[in-house]
């Protein structure tokens, strides 16, 4: 699992990357710890975050404080789990505004971290369902979450994930079925679209984290922004 802690005081990054580490240990996880000491740093570093299960966020940093880092990287990806880490207890419900998952107060982390993580790590499993599909290239599985886009190419479909690209013989109209409730929408008669790695919609074009411009039909316009919207937690 790959997990970023922001904070501008090394020591409070060492302590909580120390705890972590501890709980992997004692949990048989294996965790990849990545520290940023800036708000400004972190929201540079797209590959870091696109990769990323678990943000760890101090809220008083200086520069670009840990509320406005988390908004401007919700509003990029919004299914990322974020834990605030603040040593003020006043900020907590700052934490609701940003669609914080979880907060946490520095003076109390050793006592409180391991029943967060098994939180956290609960629900990042729920989310990151394998599937398995029979592809030109043989019998594959994927986590859904891993799947950028699927498109139709002339009698196949292309899924275009994490991994590489996959061929498969089955209808769009099926895998669309096989995704409900994944968080994918039908972006045009052609793709399907793993919400997760949506930028924006807007003049009737998708754009996905990769740079891919992906058309939207005007007659299934509405309904996509508002899957979209639905999906982030804004309507």
């Amino acid at each position: 699992m790959n997990i970023i802690i922001c904070d501008d005081r090394i020591d409070d990054r060492k302590n909580l990357s120390d705890l972590l580490s501890d709980y992997g240990e004692k949990k048989n996880y294996e965790f990849a710890i990545t520290e940023y000491e800036s708000g400004e740093q972190l929201c540079e570093e797209q590959s870091a975050l696109e990769a990323c299960q678990l943000l760890f966020l101090d809220i008083n940093m200086q520069g670009m404080d840990g509320l406005k880092t988390a908004m401007r990287i919700k509003e990029k990806y919004p299914k990322l789990l974020v834990v605030l880490v603040t040593a003020y207890m006043n900020y907590a419900l700052d934490g609701y505004k940003v669609k914080a998952s979880r907060f946490l107060l520095k003076d109390n982390l050793a006592d409180t971290i391991e029943e967060c993580m098994d939180d956290l790590i609960a629900e990042i499993n729920k989310n990151r369902r394998i599937l398995e599909f029979r592809f030109v290239e043989g019998t594959i599985k994927l986590y859904a979450d891993d799947i950028i886009y699927i498109e139709t190419e002339l009698h196949k479909n292309v899924f275009y994930t994490e991994k590489g690209t996959f061929q498969i013989y089955k209808k769009l109209d099926e895998l669309e079925n096989e995704f409900n409730d994944m968080g994918f929408v039908r972006a045009h008669l052609s793709f399907l679209v793993n919400m997760r790695y949506i930028t924006k919609i807007s003049g009737y074009v998708m754009t996905l984290t990769t740079g891919k411009k992906i058309p939207v039909p005007k007659a299934r316009y509405a309904q996509v922004k508002r899957e979209y919207m639905l999906y982030k937690g804004e309507e």
